[in-house]
């Protein structure tokens, strides 16, 4: 008997949610099991999914595979269809110990095949949390779930439900919790980052939350923001951006294009200009910020100028991280019913994005070299800077420490120390 072959695609989410459903399925002695945690982000993603579950099968004959995450979400027919699946279970569902507890010792016989319920009508984050996960240096805390926006490109609000945020004295307990462990990083994360507070008491922002971590954790050197929407930023985060060290000078925003009209289009919340102006006074509050930002190529209707719009917004807001997606229609979504844009010229904006984007790394790799960074150790010869940089070490550091290192030179997209 072996522990469950748990694989992970998409985004930190799931990751986190991975660990828990270890956990959960540890508990529950579930054991020679496979566990597939799916991504829905893009049709891409959905079919990535589906290739690695039949490759799964054919490594695990014999193993129960279970699918759960986005896509299991978002379309549970598309995965009861394929005969390598035992069984299906939706977002909800994975993070309850019932659920796993049910499928010991038998999967098929007492339990239901699909087991996805309407995701919508969650109104609480699950309560099962996870102290940490990956390195023994950064830790991943889930302080929201889900999306109460409706942009007409996206699944995920159906794959995640409204939006739903873990009250603030959980979140502070479990940092805690984690700085006593030994934990010198942690990352807020979430699907929605800057709608957390809006469902609790006396509705909290974003920046009351992380305010509140840095007072009443003073033992924690470095707090993270994961991904946010820049013009749901509130006046406390703004605060806490100029004034909080302990705070790291690195933010990923959802962005998705530089054009206004390709925006609405997208029913997006802001206007390229909103988007430079939070870079700027970011900037001007924190010097030594960088930015990374989801950008997405070949929307419907996108021409060759609102693309060359998304081009410049790289360096109108000095982003230096890009995530880049070629567009991918998705089935009941509102864009998937506009004009189409050819797939090869998505595919080729995209890398022209991406091209962009590496030389925009390249010039702040170098802009580094011989400066000092405070480094958190991931491992003896691999740490990243405050703003997210990797550097390499030619001796061995104390693994988890934040150690000041003298950047000495490139190692291809890292820098050396």
């Amino acid at each position: 008997m072996t522990a469950p072959h748990f694989t992970t695609l998409g985004c930190r989410l799931n990751a986190y949610e991975t660990e828990a459903m270890k956990d959960l399925a540890a508990r529950a002695g579930l054991q020679d099991a496979v566990v597939v945690n799916t991504c829905a982000v893009t049709a891409e993603a959905v079919r990535k999914a589906r290739k690695e579950i039949r490759r799964l099968r054919r490594e695990n004959p014999e193993a129960p595979l279970i699918v759960t995450g986005c896509a299991a979400q978002t379309e549970p027919e598309t995965f009861a269809a394929m005969p390598e699946v035992t069984r299906v279970i939706g977002n909800t569902e994975k993070m309850q110990p019932g659920t796993w507890a049910a499928m010991v010792p038998d999967l098929i016989g007492t339990t239901e095949r699909v087991a996805v319920d309407d995701i919508m009508s969650v109104r609480e984050t699950a309560g099962h949390l996870i102290d940490g996960f990956g390195t023994r240096s950064r830790a991943y805390v889930q302080i929201q779930n889900g999306c109460d926006h409706r942009c007409t490109f996206c699944v995920i609000p159906f794959g995640r439900g409204n939006s739903r945020s873990v009250p603030a004295g959980v979140v502070v307990d479990q940092i805690k919790r984690l700085v006593d462990g030994g934990y010198n990083e942690v990352v807020l994360t979430g699907v929605d980052l800057t709608s957390w507070g809006a469902d609790l008491p006396r509705a909290p922002r974003l920046g009351d939350l992380v305010r509140r971590i840095l007072r009443l954790v003073p033992d924690l050197p470095r707090l993270r923001i994961s991904s946010i929407d820049s013009i749901e930023v509130d006046p406390a985060l703004i605060e806490a951006i100029a004034t909080e060290p302990r705070l790291m000078p690195h933010l990923h925003l959802s962005l998705q294009h530089g054009d206004d009209l390709i925006l609405k289009r997208m029913k997006r919340r802001h206007l390229r200009d909103d988007a430079i102006a939070f870079c700027e006074e970011a900037l001007r509050l924190r010097p030594d910020m960088t930015f990374g930002a989801d950008i997405i190529a070949g929307f419907p209707t996108e021409t060759d100028a609102h693309f060359e719009n998304s081009l410049r917004l790289l360096e109108q807001c000095q982003l230096t991280w890009l995530h880049v997606f070629p567009y991918s229609p998705r089935a009941g979504t509102p864009a998937a019913r506009m004009p189409q844009v050819d797939g090869a010229t998505a595919r080729s904006r995209a890398a022209r994005l991406r091209e962009a984007g590496d030389a925009r790394v390249a010039r702040h790799l170098e802009a580094q070299v011989g400066r000092t960074h405070n480094v958190l150790m991931e491992s003896p010869r691999m740490g990243r800077t405050e703003q997210f940089a990797e550097v390499t070490f030619a001796t061995d550091q104390p693994e988890s420490r934040i150690v000041p290192a003298r950047i000495t030179g490139l190692a291809g997209q890292r820098l050396a120390a």
